[in-house]
């Protein structure tokens, strides 16, 4: 399997949304709503992405200063593709296209919690969200 990396190659939403789904990341993303994942890919200044051939397998998408700190907010790799280390190299490749003194922060779906301490992320015990429209006290 050879894998192709860029930071250089722009993807579609059909794309993301298809990659999305061949990870199951798709179950916590609002992947039916086309206008919705075009601004996620819009608006995101960092993106890392895996290919085999012409076929996208995995994506790093981050929101980033690239200067103190970086959220990460999809890694998504196809589950075909899993177990291989693509997304270990995404992740590497991300931090790479950082300054020394930025942080990568990420909220892990559930089903991938256990993945990111074997990969060298630490547990922060004062992460806070708030959903979208609900009223601050």
């Amino acid at each position: 399997m050879a894998i192709e990396y860029s930071t250089e190659r722009k993807i579609s939403a059909e794309q993301f949304i298809d990659v999305l789904v061949r990870s199951t990341l798709a179950e916590r993303r609002p992947v039916h709503d086309l206008e919705t994942v075009r601004a996620m890919l819009e608006h995101a200044n960092l993106l890392v992405t895996a290919w085999e051939g012409p076929k996208l397998v995995g994506v790093s998408r981050s929101v980033t200063d690239f200067a103190y700190c970086c959220y990460l907010s999809d890694m998504a790799v196809d589950e075909d593709y899993q177990r291989h280390g693509i997304g270990r190299e995404l992740m590497r490749l991300t931090q790479y296209a950082l300054k020394e003194t930025c942080t990568i922060i990420l909220l892990a779906a559930p089903a991938a919690a256990e993945y990111y301490p074997k990969v060298g992320y630490h547990q922060h015990d004062s992460a806070w969200v708030i959903g979208a429209r609900e009223d601050l006290l």
